[in-house]
């Protein structure tokens, strides 16, 4: 917009005026693949033309202007097996028959040039990678159309025996197989798996093998894959002829049967043959066959076996009513190959014979109330017997002959194998008779005939209106009412305890103030008591006190021996005693003491007391412990104490007048 106006005024002269200009597009922008390079994929084997993707150019120039923005696409590296449409870009299979398994990728090299592809143009370019899928245009085929294995005949079952495997050019799934034998195994020996892993068949066996039966199978194998197209008419699978030869094996022995069931009588005896186990070799060298039994299942060894013939004896006697089945183990050993070893189970069972007596079912005792009537049933009785007879069992129940006319009770059938017992009368006394003993013969129905006597304890009671059992002992009717028998029991026991209290008290009573040992009635009256000890002399009164045996004055310490000088010294005795205490047994004790002393000398010593009266004014008497001698001694002394000593004087004079003489 554009206006001219005056200098002064500054008002426009004109109106104002608009012009439009229009910028040209020249051809300056080439094109461009925005979302190149691209990646495609097309099945193998794909129809020519196909599609397999579409590509997509743009240009920046005017597309309304010239042909600055029309493009034209083409191909510059792909040919011949791809071609592309100029305008719409879609990229189609030119060539027939495109294998993946010979090539699998391509790579396609698209031009988009403007100007609708003339002269002078601008072109831009791209990429595409196409990628040829798999399909399933190829059968497995067998590397091998006959195969050979050798499988030992002593191959386990489900055990591997060989392998075969068909390739398969295709990928994925379509690669995958599967295996079937289709002919050749009429006995149903082998099976074929496939392995998932691998594409492997595996061939197992289904059923053992016999070297000597048979000795080569020839199977017919076939390979097919899982997945394929029906209306592409090609066999998608393979056969193989595989040839299977069995190696002999040394081979255990066989049973005739896995199991035996073999049976014998309880009362058999001893070597009873109980039945024959039968085993042989398999093999062709045919090798003999000893037998033993596994004694960890005959741990009883109440049966043995004839290594030779398999004849099983009886060893001990058995008991049906304790073991009525013994399951033992036989094994067969080649005598060639001790390594060679196989079993069978032998079921023995037991047949029953009648050799037990039936008894109660239990030990019964039954209750009778005084005041109950005639013909009451007292108890019911039933038997049992640890035989068990194929008819079943018929117990017969009769009183011993000495109880046929008893006055008191009978037995009545009840057709149940059980009896009742009845009283006769009315009138049974605790008081007469407390307990009655029924002798009862229970006789079983076997062959022979078995049967024991049983004693039904009857008990006379005391009852209520009702029958109720209130008390059966005597002692209970004829003692208060409130008074048990434990109780009376409890006082009883109290009683002879304090009568043994007593005894004991006025034993040790009498025992405490027992008088000591006294000679005469006259050394009584005197006041003398005669001990072999030397006296204190005539003040000495008192009476006998043992602590004069005791060393009084060393009390408190211990008086060593003075004959000799001990290499070590004795524990010190406890002196003092209880008063009362036995001369003889005291004096005992010290002998022992002394006999026992470590310090003493192996010969007789004397015993020294150092206590030898108080108050008496003679002194000792002793010369033990004087240090002079006999001769030095003066026994006129004596004379003067009275006429007491006047005999011991003159003795001691005249032993001095006889060593002066």
């Amino acid at each position: 917009m554009s206006w001219l106006a005056r200098g002064d005024t500054d008002q426009p002269l004109e109106p104002p005026s608009e012009f439009i200009i229009k910028v040209q597009d020249i051809n300056d922008n080439p094109p461009q693949f925005v979302e190149g390079p691209y990646r495609a994929s097309v099945p193998e084997m794909s129809q020519v033309g196909t599609s397999v993707t579409r590509v997509t150019a743009t240009d920046a120039d005017d597309p309304v202007y010239g042909n600055s923005a029309k493009l034209v696409y083409s191909i510059l590296e792909g040919q011949p097996y791809f071609s592309i449409d100029p305008n719409t870009a879609i990229i189609k299979i030119a060539l027939h028959g495109m294998d993946r398994e010979m090539r699998e990728e391509y790579l396609v090299v698209i031009q988009a040039k403007d100007m609708g592809g003339h002269m002078g143009g601008l072109s831009g370019t791209t990429t595409v990678t196409v990628t040829l899928t798999d399909v399933n245009d190829n059968p497995p085929k067998f590397s091998k159309s006959k195969q050979n294995f050798v499988i030992p005949e002593d191959l386990g079952i489900g055990k591997p025996g060989g392998k075969v495997k068909a390739n398969d050019r295709d990928i994925g799934e379509n690669a995958k197989s599967t295996y079937n034998i289709i002919d050749g195994d009429e006995r149903d020996v082998f099976e074929i798996t496939t392995d998932a892993q691998t594409q492997e068949g595996i061939l197992r066996l289904k059923k053992p093998l016999n070297f000597e039966t048979k000795k080569s199978y020839t199977l017919k194998v076939e390979a097919a894959n899982i997945r394929f197209d029906p209306n592409s008419g090609a066999p998608f699978k393979d056969t193989a002829t595989v040839k299977i030869a069995v190696e002999d094996s040394d081979e255990p022995p066989v049973f005739s049967k896995p199991t035996f069931v073999l049976q014998v009588d309880e009362n058999a005896p001893i070597n009873t043959v109980v039945g024959t186990v039968t085993a042989r070799d398999p093999d062709v060298t045919g090798s003999l066959v000893r037998y033993f039994i596994d004694r960890h299942t005959d741990l009883e060894r109440q049966f043995n076996v004839n290594v030779d013939d398999g004849k099983i004896t009886l060893a001990k006697p058995l008991d049906r009513e304790t073991d009525m089945w013994h399951n033992i183990t036989v094994t067969a050993t080649e005598i060639r190959n001790h390594s060679q070893i196989s079993r069978a189970i032998v079921a023995i069972r037991v047949l029953d014979i009648n050799d037990n007596a039936p008894e109660f079912a239990t030990e019964y005792e039954a209750f009778l109330c005084e005041n109950g009537k005639p013909g009451q049933v007292i108890q019911t009785v039933s038997a049992v017997d640890k035989d068990d007879p194929i008819q079943g069992h018929y117990f017969e129940y009769r009183l011993i002959p000495e109880m046929l006319n008893n006055p008191n009770f009978t037995i009545k059938n009840n057709g149940d194998n059980s009896i009742s017992v009845l009283a006769k009368h009315d009138t049974f006394r605790r008081q007469k008779q407390e307990m009655y003993f029924l002798p009862i013969i229970v006789t079983d129905n076997g062959n022979p005939p078995m049967s024991s006597t049983n004693t039904l304890t009857i008990r006379v009671c005391g009852c209520s209106r009702e029958g109720i059992v209130q008390s059966c002992n005597v002692e209970a009717y004829v003692l208060p009412i409130g008074l048990s028998m434990g109780a009376l029991i409890a006082i009883l026991a109290c009683i002879i305890l304090l009568l043994v209290i007593v005894v004991l008290f006025v034993t040790l009573r009498r025992h405490k103030n027992k008088p000591l040992i006294i000679k005469d009635d006259e050394d009584v009256r005197e006041n003398i008591i005669r001990y072999d000890d030397e006296g204190g002399g005539e003040e000495d009164t008192e009476a006998f006190d043992i602590a004069t045996l005791q060393n009084p004055d060393g009390i408190n310490g211990y008086l060593p021996r003075k004959d000799i000088k001990p290499d070590l010294q004795f524990m010190p005795r406890q002196s003092g005693g209880p008063n009362g205490v036995d001369v003889d047994e005291f004096i005992n004790v010290r002998l022992h003491e002394a006999d026992n002393d470590p310090t003493a000398p192996p010969y007789d010593s004397i015993q020294i007391y150092g206590y030898e009266g108080r108050g008496s004014i003679a002194g000792s008497l002793s010369s033990l412990e004087t240090a002079s001698s006999d001769s030095d001694q003066n026994y006129d002394y004596l004379r003067e104490w009275g006429p007491r000593f006047r005999r011991l004087g003159e003795l001691y004079s005249v032993g001095e007048s006889d060593k002066e003489t």
